[in-house]
């Protein structure tokens, strides 16, 4: 079954891809031998050493810095030389990032390097050491206002995005491009076939995203690495600051000196629409490329972490869900590490596998790609299983309900609603987090309500996004509320929360590809950062209550009178042992993930009127026999008490500012 999708749209870009490979083979084998059989694998037959190296201007077709004239981004362009001579054209593989002069890229956070006469040196990452000797160009653009580039860094907006998409249309032939920075010289690509793939972590991955939703011809595929679906849930969550600044402080962080003295009005621009309230505005709806998800006709190869506190798992659930509905071929990689690219995690496997990704989708290889299993899901440091579909077949939403315990703040998790009346109430404290309320989860302290099943007499595996309701009384007229979900029991996990969020970055070497003196190909090793924990929290979302009426604008609250709010926990994929225990926490401020209210609101939950949905494979019948009481039988040793002492976890969530993919780590 083609990847992540069934239909007609999919059925015709299967043979469009069929079709395309007939043809690069006919091209590519050698001197057009007759009966010859068609590639499955590119090899690296180009030299990399004497690889056309080259810079090239493209015309985006937006003033975003208001001088009067179209900006003009930088693109550096490395191919190989052999089918230029021989007349061949070939794909490009694209990274385009705000990130290549600032912040750097990739775990050693390299940046472009020119010799004197401003010809690109260094290309950061193994994409050109490897690809360009099999084939393939790549082209790393950088973004209006950062860089070589004209413009203003617009975060997310018409610059960015057409920053991309511009060079996507000059590869084939629908834009223009020039020698250099102000001159007339047309560059012309008549080497490309325009054919093109966007790669890149976190912001490069975001604007694929963004690039995808366009519809623009020529995109084959994208392969966004921990990237953003929307710019509005990046910074706040149903009304709740996720961070104490907002795109305007990214947009400095990034952008070139001379965009620094030229691109005031556009930042207050940002400021202006971006207002600190949390309130849906134009600005976040011109940077949410959910609602396009049907304009996408490239294929899409997602991969994010499970535990990703910058860009939350939240932005590939909805983008997922979204492409899935569209009917648009996908495959998908889940680790347990946090924002980290998958050459740090999984990087053998990561570097074939995208390998024949790019073999197939660019060059129309054969490989059988698109017929193996559409997710791949880490189950512990290092340990990964394989599902046919995400979430997998038979997944289904179970709604489950919270209950009053025998002391307060320590309650049930189950099928059976609580009798009216049943509450819990606990006061905002914004000094603790979630690794604070799990720790003590069967202890009652009065900041936090936590709701627990038995013990489990099978695992139960959640694959998917969950959601919780809630209803709410505050005492003040302002209040934010956190819910996690928390697997109760021994495990070994990456530490997301140390200082690599899941690696250790090792000094030994290995080499991806060819290296020049100035380009090298060989990067440091890394291996698990592997943690013991007595907890793990597999979903985690926020709100202000005073968005309980509208998702796009906050209003005050009403002391002693009951809200109801729906919290979006973020995506996940989770094995909850037999043995274990599946945890609820509501509270109120998340350290360091969310933004206090103005005052601290002491909640009453109303527990008849709560409830969890929950992603679970096998659905509610699955829910029953893992949560059922054990049989009857004689010598049945009783299960462990609670541990009545603080339960082990990782370390709480570090503060992180707003820098996706830069040096937020």
């Amino acid at each position: 079954m083609p990847i992540g999708a069934r239909g007609p749209r999919l059925r015709y870009r299967s043979l469009v891809v069929a079709a395309s490979a007939a043809l690069m083979a006919a091209v590519l084998s050698p001197a057009g031998a007759q009966g010859a059989p068609a590639p499955r694998e590119s090899m690296p037959v180009h030299s990399y050493e004497n690889a056309i190296r080259e810079s090239v201007w493209v015309d985006i077709r937006v003033d975003g810095d208001g001088d009067g004239r179209s900006d003009r981004v930088a693109v550096d362009i490395v191919r190989p030389r052999e089918p230029a001579r021989q007349g061949r054209k070939i794909p490009v593989i694209m990274d385009a990032s705000p990130y290549y002069a600032c912040c750097g890229r990739g775990n050693e956070a390299q940046r472009k390097t020119y010799d004197a006469q401003g010809k690109p040196v260094q290309f950061p990452l193994y994409y050109d050491n490897y690809f360009v000797p099999r084939g393939y160009a790549f082209a790393a653009v950088d973004l209006a206002g950062t860089s070589r580039s004209d413009g203003c860094v617009d975060v997310g907006g018409r610059s960015d995005i057409h920053s991309a998409k511009a060079v996507v249309d000059w590869l084939n032939g629908r834009a223009r491009g020039y020698t250099t920075r102000t001159g007339t010289e047309r560059a012309r690509a008549g080497w490309s076939t325009g054919d093109t793939a966007m790669i890149g972590k976190s912001y490069d991955g975001t604007i694929a995203n963004g690039v995808a939703a366009t519809g623009v011809e020529g995109l084959r595929t994208i392969v966004p690495i921990g990237a953003i679906s929307s710019w509005y849930d990046y910074y706040f969550a149903k009304g709740a600051p996720l961070f104490d600044s907002g795109p305007d402080w990214l947009a400095e962080r990034i952008e070139s000196p001379g965009a620094r003295a030229r691109c005031g009005a556009v930042k207050q621009r940002l400021i202006d629409g971006a207002p600190r309230t949390g309130d849906l505005t134009r600005l976040w709806a011109e940077r949410d490329y959910l609602p396009d998800a049907g304009s996408v006709k490239a294929s899409v190869f997602a991969v994010h972490g499970i535990q990703d506190l910058n860009v939350r798992a939240k932005h590939f659930g909805q983008w997922w869900d979204a492409l899935a509905e569209e009917g648009v071929e996908r495959k998908v990689w889940l680790t347990r590490a946090g924002h980290v690219d998958p050459f740090d995690f999984r990087r053998a496997e990561w570097v074939k596998t995208l390998h024949r990704w790019f073999d197939h989708y660019l060059l129309g290889y054969e490989n059988g790609i698109e017929r193996e299993p559409v997710a791949d899901v880490e189950r512990a440091p290092d340990q990964w299983s394989t599902d046919r579909a995400w979430p997998p077949r038979g997944t289904a939403v179970t709604t489950v309900r919270p209950g009053p315990g025998a002391v307060p703040g320590v309650g049930t998790l189950s099928l059976v609603p609580a009798r009216p009346g049943a509450a819990e109430t606990f006061t905002d404290d914004p000094a603790l987090d979630e690794s604070d309320w799990a720790a003590r989860i069967d202890q009652s302290t009065p900041a936090k309500a936590g709701f627990i099943t038995r013990p489990l007499g099978r695992e139960l595996r959640l694959s998917g996004s969950s959601e919780v309701k809630l209803t709410v009384t505050p005492n003040t007229t302002a209040a934010h509320l956190t819910a996690v979900l928390v697997d109760l029991g021994p495990a070994v996990i990456r530490d997301f929360t140390g200082p690599g969020e899941g690696i250790v970055t090792r000094p030994e070497r290995t080499c991806w590809g060819a290296s020049t003196p100035g380009d090298s190909a060989c990067y440091r090793e890394t291996e698990a950062d592997a943690a013991t924990v007595d907890h793990t929290v597999l979903s985690r979302g926020w709100a202000d209550l005073g968005n309980h009426a509208s998702d796009a604008r906050g209003r005050p609250l009403t002391p002693g009178r009951p809200h109801t709010i729906t919290l979006d926990l973020h995506a996940t994929d989770h094995v909850v042992p037999a043995g274990h225990r599946l945890a609820l926490i509501v509270a109120g401020t998340e350290r360091n993930l969310i933004e206090p209210p103005a005052a601290t609101p002491e909640l009453t939950v109303d527990l008849a009127r709560t409830s969890a949905r929950l992603p679970i494979v096998g659905g509610t019948a699955a829910f029953v026999r893992a949560t059922a009481p054990p049989a009857p039988s004689a010598g049945r040793a009783n299960p462990p008490a609670p541990v009545t002492g603080p339960l082990r976890g990782v370390a709480g969530p570090r503060p992180i500012h707003p820098l996706p993919g830069g040096d937020s780590r």
